[in-house]
């Protein structure tokens, strides 16, 4: 929506779309467990004590449930807490060397785990949002791994398509256009 003199500020901020939280994750919209995730997780860091407030907040405000556990890898964070503060509650942090590193799961009271893909936090935006997406598809039949792989991928030809500049791009690469006679 363009704003304008004629269109009041008030009305215009009743159409902006709130953020709750700054907190990137992504959650399958459908309840059901229809794939082996149940959405993704993309934080700022690896820093566990700095990261897990946000996603537990988030996913207790989203799924309108209280996370009473949260399992992760031990080698894929720093700083890992035994405990986490939550609203007045304190929230048991286990860690695991048998779960995969790019997994998190949070256990809720009365629900089924949630279990995210963490995407790491030097992926680049594009990657990062395509895995989001995926994650949160119902993800039926896809390892962590290969979305993982096809968030890689999908930032591919983007990258070739900046780099490509046809044959004027060979020059620089030892080769020879069409116009110049090849060195003897």
């Amino acid at each position: 929506m363009l704003l304008s003199h004629l269109t009041p500020l008030g009305a215009a901020a009743a159409r902006v779309p709130t953020v709750d939280s700054p907190v990137r994750i992504s959650l399958d919209p459908l309840p059901c467990r229809r794939g082996t995730l149940d959405g993704a997780w993309w934080p700022y860091s690896r820093d566990a004590a700095a990261e897990l407030p946000g996603l537990i907040a988030a996913v207790d405000q989203r799924l309108g449930r209280n996370t009473v556990r949260v399992g992760l890898h031990l080698n894929a964070w720093e700083h890992i807490p035994r405990r986490i503060p939550a609203r007045g509650r304190q929230i048991k942090v286990g860690w695991f060397r048998h779960t995969h590193p790019h997994l998190i799961t949070l256990i809720l009271a009365g629900a089924e785990p949630v279990t995210l893909l963490v995407i790491t936090p030097d992926t680049a935006a594009g990657p990062a949002r395509f895995a989001l997406a995926l994650a949160a598809a119902g993800t039926l039949g896809l390892r962590p791994a290969d979305i993982v792989t096809l968030a890689r991928r999908s930032a591919v030809p983007a990258v070739r398509a900046l780099d490509d500049d046809g044959p004027a791009g060979w020059e620089n690469e030892g080769g020879h256009l069409a116009d110049h006679p090849a060195a003897p």
